[in-house]
């Protein structure tokens, strides 16, 4: 049996992120992750780092590769009636954002658990929760399948959305909505076409020009919810990809070898309340946002920074005010990058029942957003990211 303060299930970077921040407050914690290590720094996820998460990540001292590597943006366009209309980030907020792969992140934070001896156990199995009222524990396997006890002050939730924790904690409200499209997304090796991210309108479907180096592109095209990646080659993909992103003054595609291609289901979901007893809920095991927003990451990181501090105040201190309003602060921000989150999607894809008056709607929203300073900057504001809760 071994003992630890933090016991906190998943190494994705909610996961990693909070151990390193307890640690360096004097905090022990032990991750724990049924991957391989190889699996969760290879794992292809979101891109885009909101403004706090930059900082953050400097401040801790993990930044030095993001700073290097990660492109700085300033803008981004929204894409419709065939032309581009700059949201001007820097502009309007005085705030960038970063695109640096979330797979990155995770290399950068495991090897600073590498550095400084702090414990992540990979391939793990079997794993449950125990006594999360007030004397929490888990029971595991090991990588070698021998059994393992962890008593543990708090356990935390960081093991995604089909994770064990939140299965785990009794009398969830669960709010969840699925959307009737998917996103079909390619990892491209080809220069990235425009120097910022693209979000297009069009009547074919949404999609969205993205990159994660100067090297790599990455790109993504709405399809129906039922559609089956098998259907699209990859010439259907680049030939439907410049169909969308076409423009009135010409819009040269670059095209190359897809590495990496997926469809993937877009959904709401938030589960309330984020704590039950001595098990608190961080990241996707609580929410889930359509990544249309660039929020998933964000969001997690957001909710790591508001535990981090009430783990600090418990277990350091004795103080349990932080604690306690755990989750009333985080669900907070949560529903603000929901709605935001819903907000872009059903402005820029074309729903298969929403019929003629719901696309004259969007245009309008578009046209609106695009013309007024004032709905730039609201759109600005959420997109670089609110300051942490």
């Amino acid at each position: 049996m071994a003992r630890t303060q933090v016991g906190i299930i998943g190494a994705g970077p909610a996961g990693l992120l909070l151990s390193y921040l307890l640690h360096s407050e004097g905090i022990d914690a032990v991750v724990i992750e049924a991957r391989s290590r190889e699996y969760v720094e290879r794992r292809v996820r979101a891109g885009v780092c909101e403004h706090p998460t930059v900082e953050l990540l400097r401040e801790i001292g993990v930044g030095a590769r993001l700073d290097a590597e990660g492109l700085p943006h300033h803008g981004f366009s929204l894409r419709f009636d065939r032309e581009d209309h700059r949201i001007a980030l820097s502009e309007l907020t005085e705030k960038t954002i970063t695109v640096y792969g979330q797979q990155e992140i995770v290399k950068d934070l495991i090897a600073a658990h590498e550095a400084k001896g702090y414990p992540v156990e990979f391939e793990v199995s079997d794993v449950e929760l125990h006594g999360i009222e007030d004397r929490p524990r888990v029971t595991y396997r090991d990588a070698d399948g021998v059994s393992r006890v962890l008593d543990c002050d708090v356990i935390a939730g960081c093991d995604g959305f089909h994770g064990v924790s939140r299965p785990s904690m009794p009398g969830l409200k669960a709010v969840d909505r699925e959307y009737p499209f998917a996103w079909l997304g390619v990892l491209a090796r080809t220069p990235p076409s425009h120097e910022e991210l693209i979000y297009t309108y069009h009547e074919r479907g949404f999609a969205l020009h993205s990159m994660r180096s100067p090297e790599i592109t990455r790109l993504y095209l709405q399809v129906p919810v039922d559609e089956k990646i098998e259907e699209w080659s990859d010439d259907r993909i680049w030939s439907e990809l410049s169909a969308r992103l076409e423009t009135a003054g010409g819009f040269s595609l670059s095209e190359g070898p897809i590495l990496d291609k997926g469809i993937t289901p877009m959904r709401s979901f938030v589960a309330e309340p984020m704590q039950y007893g001595r098990l608190f809920l961080a990241g996707d095991s609580a929410h889930i946002v359509p990544p249309t927003g660039a929020k998933g990451m964000n969001l997690a990181v957001a909710d790591v920074r508001v535990l981090s501090r009430a783990l600090v105040d418990l277990l350091q201190h004795g103080r349990s005010e932080l604690a306690e309003s755990y989750s009333d602060t985080c669900l907070r921000r949560v529903w603000r990058a929901e709605h935001f989150s819903w907000y872009m999607t059903s402005m820029l894809h074309i729903d298969p029942d929403g019929g003629d008056f719901q696309r004259r709607l969007q245009l309008s929203q578009l046209r609106y957003t695009a013309s007024s300073r004032a709905a730039a900057t609201s759109l600005a504001e959420n997109y670089v990211g609110l300051p942490f809760g």
